[in-house]
């Protein structure tokens, strides 16, 4: 028990108490004291139609993420851009070199895209 069931006027136990019994924190009229969330809030607007994060696509998902926090999504984006600027430098000092790195970054990217799709189609 916490000091605050303890502390309560009416000495029942939340188990015991009838239906009818009007809670305490809605005597004032409904209206949520602090810390409270309402069920339409919990929810949210669409209720029960939203969907799960884990059925939506990688697009949407960056897409959410990037909606939730627009700071991060512009540091990403920004390192992006400093890692591509990287990227065309080493071709225009180390062509050859950037072109076999970049061949086998290719095939490596190939062998994971194809472990995704066979692994997609084993569990689906």
């Amino acid at each position: 028990m916490t000091d605050d069931a303890e502390s309560r006027p009416n000495e029942r136990a939340d188990t015991e108490r009838v239906a009818a019994e009007p809670d305490p924190a809605e005597a004032d009229g409904g209206a949520a004291t602090p810390g409270t969330e309402t069920s339409q809030a919990a929810t949210g607007a669409f209720g029960d139609d939203a969907p799960a994060f884990g059925d939506l696509s990688l697009p949407q998902r960056v897409f959410v993420a990037a909606v939730q926090n627009p700071t991060r999504g512009v540091v990403i984006a920004g390192l992006l851009a400093f890692g591509f600027s990287f990227y065309v430098a080493f071709w225009l000092v180390f062509p050859r070199v950037a072109a076999f790195m970049s061949a086998i970054g290719a095939v490596l990217v190939a062998i994971v895209a194809l472990v995704y799709l066979v692994s997609d189609r084993v569990s689906g």
